[in-house]
């Protein structure tokens, strides 16, 4: 069963719920239509293209470094270098943006408030768990590591 709960699982469940209310329940709520639906159609875009480069940067650099992709995996490396110099987690960021991207192009305003429950479910499930493996396994690389660099941006 761990290979359901995977970040990219969740993504899916999140995503569907987010068309499902722009689909059976939009209460009048859109964001479509002029010039506000074709910025909002824009935005959805840019969201969901660096949502999936910054999934594609990390996971070029997991590869390169010869460590796990896989959230519950035990890391060989620590791994430090290319857009993980900017964020700890830039996958998870990947994912929050994409999925802020689809609620958009969904036209799904109400699920806008499924964001910060898909972030919560994040750092529950994966970040926190992974951040105390890597604490455990890379002690002061990892306190080095998490003083200079953010969790998220």
């Amino acid at each position: 069963m761990k290979w359901i709960d995977v970040p990219p699982v969740w993504l899916l469940g999140f995503a569907v719920l987010a068309w499902c209310q722009a689909r059976f329940l939009p209460l009048g709520l859109e964001f479509s239509g002029g010039t506000i639906g074709a910025f909002v159609g824009f935005l959805s875009g840019v969201l969901i293209g660096g949502g999936i480069v910054l999934m594609l940067l990390a996971v070029t650099e997991l590869r390169r470094q010869k460590t796990t992709l896989h959230p519950h995996g035990q890391p060989s490396q620590l791994v430090q270098s290319g857009i993980f110099k900017r964020s700890r987690n830039p996958i998870y960021l990947g994912d929050c943006l994409l999925l802020l991207g689809l609620i958009l192009r969904f036209d799904a305003v109400l699920s806008l408030a499924l964001l910060p429950i898909f972030v919560w479910v994040l750092e529950r499930r994966f970040i926190l768990p992974e951040e105390n493996r890597l604490r455990r396994q890379f002690r002061a690389d990892w306190a080095r590591y998490e003083q200079k660099t953010r969790r998220w941006l």
